[in-house]
């Protein structure tokens, strides 16, 4: 076994329960070397791809009806000499309403129980780089959290947010003009200005009312009336943000980790 990768083993050993059921059910031991593997490939290409600061998507759910690989992203920032590289997320507690802001190494990011052994990596260009970098060490990305926590959260509400959401107001906050975005609403402002187009997917009624009273975390009153009776639900999705990046600023990369 290589050495990084029994580290982040050890490291990694006990489950993490943020952002998942709060049952404590540890992962089978070949699921755990896999994930790990993975986690370990993921950290070689982001050191080979010379970024400081990234956003990395795992795919911990099955959402093929939907068209979709990857549902959850995060920024991934090399923070530290040695290479350490630390992963920054909105991650719902437990299944409930509510949200919080997370750091955390790569493997305990990955290590959920994923539904595909792959992560996708977007590289932004130099200059949002770098303004990433000194954004996450100000006080502005808890500024744009809304702990109010919705699964299905609407683009263009503040009433909630979901965590692909928080990344995409924080880029926005990046991306934009300087001192041109501190608060979500006008993050949104400037996303609607800038083209953003979020995903619609398909909700049908007895889907929304099961899924409004039977979970905590998802909820559909924040949508416009006349898109919410059609069962059309307009969120953000890992792909949604990736189609944005790469359309605001060549200098994009992205990369798939397997």
């Amino acid at each position: 076994m290589k050495p990084l990768l029994l580290v982040v083993l050890l490291a990694c050993a006990q489950p993490v329960l943020a952002g998942q059921s709060c049952e404590e059910r540890p992962l089978p031991f070949d699921e755990v070397v896999r994930t790990m593997t993975l986690a370990e490939r993921t950290y070689a290409a982001l050191e080979n791809s010379g970024a400081s600061v990234a956003m990395i998507s795992r795919a911990g759910q099955d959402l093929g009806k939907y068209g979709l690989i990857y549902s959850h992203m995060a920024f991934v920032l090399r923070d530290h000499p040695d290479g350490r590289w630390t992963v920054v997320h909105e991650l719902n507690d437990c299944g409930t309403a509510d949200s919080n802001l997370w750091n955390e190494g790569i493997g305990n990011f990955l290590l959920i129980g994923l539904h595909r052994h792959s992560t996708h990596l977007l590289i932004p260009g130099p200059q949002v780089q770098a303004r990433l970098a000194a954004l996450l060490a100000t006080r502005t990305p808890r500024r744009l959290h809304e702990p109010r926590y919705n699964m299905l959260a609407y683009a263009f509400s503040t009433r909630y947010q979901n965590s692909n959401q928080w990344v995409l107001e924080t880029y926005a906050a990046a991306s934009a003009p300087p001192d041109g975005v501190a608060t979500r609403t006008e993050a949104q402002a400037w996303l609607k200005q800038a083209g953003f187009v979020p995903i619609t997917i398909d909700v049908p009624m007895f889907t929304r009312l099961g899924g409004r009273m039977f979970r905590a975390n998802v909820a559909f009153d924040d949508h416009p009336f006349d898109r919410r009776m059609a069962g059309q639900i307009d969120t953000i999705t890992t792909d949604a943000i990736v189609r944005f990046a790469r359309k605001i600023d060549s200098g994009t990369r992205v990369a798939i980790v397997e």
